[in-house]
């Protein structure tokens, strides 16, 4: 009954968040035999399914079409003139998205059902403590002998645009709310989301404009590979990844106006009707009440192989460890934590997968293994393709990218790749298998490659790399800081 207190109740395992790590803690301390209780305020559905991946690849569909269909004259195809119905495409994106919500709120309806599930904002007050401000105005008192946080993320909001209206100012929680395709659109932030979002509304005949910060480029570290995708990039969108930014404040007529010098130097002013604030996302820690059970969390660190925080019968998993904010990473975090949780003290590591991250801009961009930045010094070889002559992404009309793989100079095994071209969302998982399985270039040389496909590539690039183990020079050295192929 609203206003009335719950009775108290102990579980083995409390897990505060009901999202893609949260569900995955539930089950693994479940199939251990452990008992489980799940804390969650809502809304249900997961960032992924309500306000990430699936929307925003939705809105991109929409924009590949209307972009594949301008192009189409480059192969003598004329279509007719494309429109843009933004309220029809704004309905598409949230009708399916919704579709896929359902998919998830069936798991946390399952959970509810059993007693699992309490709806309500979760906070600790001790070791083996927590109290739940349930949704309909009552409370709870939970005991508890080990906790998995998995409370999410929220969108970071830097300093400048704080103050702006609510109206004009929008994140990835409300911009797929939009009834009508905005008038124009300024992003801030050049990272994976802003550069898929902003690409998809200036598709769509959203008049748009990036701002980044620092020259970066999606996830991108290899100065080739990020060199390639800025100028490519550039050729289509308005895209500053370094500008020197002076202002922004409340237009008279609406909207925001923006003053910074661009990428060529010149000082601009302009006016946009809507912000997409895309820089970042912070882990959902702080207010849950940790340092009560004696957590220090500026001393505190997270153990990325078995999630437990510091030396506490803690765990954190998802994009609340701010480790590998991915789906599929959150996925083995809450196996893990909820695995480690329901056994402690008998606590194991996880054996990580290889890093794989997508960004479905045009061309696409991804990173398999260790990034360019993450290489030791001098312990590297390089090969690269330019798929500006690649065969069949030539037939396609998508030749424009650059690709470049590593591997340990003396055995030849495959490290990591930065990739920006056609369909790496394809090829980087043949690299992410081939890392995993700890092969060489050689190795991967023997395996298929049918003519012709992009996956040609990734041959060319290894072949690149082949070569380079035996005659070329090695990336990354402080005396000789000359990449491989140029």
């Amino acid at each position: 009954m609203a206003g009335s207190s719950s009775p108290s109740r102990h579980v083995d395992v409390l897990i505060l968040g009901a999202g893609t790590a949260g569900l995955g803690a539930r089950r693994a301390v479940k199939r251990a035999g452990a008992s489980a209780l799940l804390v969650d305020p809502g809304p249900f559905g997961t960032t992924c399914a309500r306000v990430g991946c699936m929307p925003s690849k939705l809105l991109i569909a929409a924009a590949d079409a209307a972009h594949h269909a301008r192009e189409a004259p480059v192969f003598g195809v004329h279509p007719r003139e494309v429109r843009i119905d933004g309220p029809a495409v704004l309905r598409r994106v949230q009708s399916e998205r919704d579709r896929f919500v359902g998919f998830v709120t069936e798991v946390t309806d399952e959970a509810r059902d059993e007693g699992e599930l309490l709806v309500g904002r979760g906070r600790i007050l001790g070791r083996n403590e927590a109290s739940v401000d349930l949704s309909d105005g009552g409370t709870a008192a939970i005991g508890f002998d080990r906790l998995v946080v998995a409370t999410g993320s929220r969108t970071f909001i830097p300093a400048p645009f704080r103050d702006l209206e609510p109206r004009v100012m929008l994140t990835t929680d409300q911009i797929f709310e939009l009834d009508d395709l905005p008038e124009s659109l300024l992003v801030v932030g050049t990272g994976v989301i802003g550069l898929e979002l902003g690409q998809a509304f200036h598709r769509l005949g959203v008049r748009t404009t990036l701002l980044g910060k620092g020259g970066k480029v999606a996830q991108l570290t290899d100065p080739v590979v990020t060199a390639s995708a800025r100028a490519i990039l550039e050729r289509e969108l308005d895209l500053h990844v370094a500008p020197t930014f002076h202002g922004v404040e409340g237009a008279e007529d609406g909207g925001v106006a923006i003053h910074f010098t661009d990428r060529d130097g010149h000082e601009r002013r302009a006016r946009f009707a809507r912000v997409l604030v895309a820089a970042g996302r912070r882990p959902n820690l702080d207010g849950l009440g940790l340092e009560t059970a004696g957590v220090d969390l500026t001393a505190d660190t997270i153990d990325p192989d078995t999630m437990q925080l510091g030396e506490h019968p803690f765990f954190v998993a998802g994009d609340a460890n701010d480790l590998h904010p991915l789906l599929h990473e959150a996925v083995d975090d809450g196996r893990v934590a909820g695995e480690n949780a329901a056994r402690y003290p008998e606590i194991r590591a996880l054996r990580r997968r290889t890093p794989l991250a997508v960004v479905f801009s045009d061309p696409q961009v991804a990173t398999v293994g260790q990034r360019f930045a993450e290489l030791d010094d001098c312990a590297a070889m390089a090969g690269e393709i330019d798929y500006g002559n690649q065969g069949r992404a030539r037939c396609q009309a998508i030749n424009a990218g650059k690709v470049r793989i590593y591997a340990e100079p003396h055995s030849g095994r495959l490290l990591g790749a930065e990739m920006f071209g056609p369909r790496v969302e394809h090829t980087a998982h043949l690299l992410a298998w081939s890392i995993q399985m700890g092969l060489c270039a050689e190795q991967v040389l023997e395996m298929p490659f049918y003519h012709p496909v992009v996956e040609e590539g990734i041959r060319t690039a290894l072949r690149d790399l082949s070569g380079n183990l035996r005659h070329g020079t090695r990336i990354k050295c402080p005396v000789e800081e000359v990449g491989v192929g140029s």
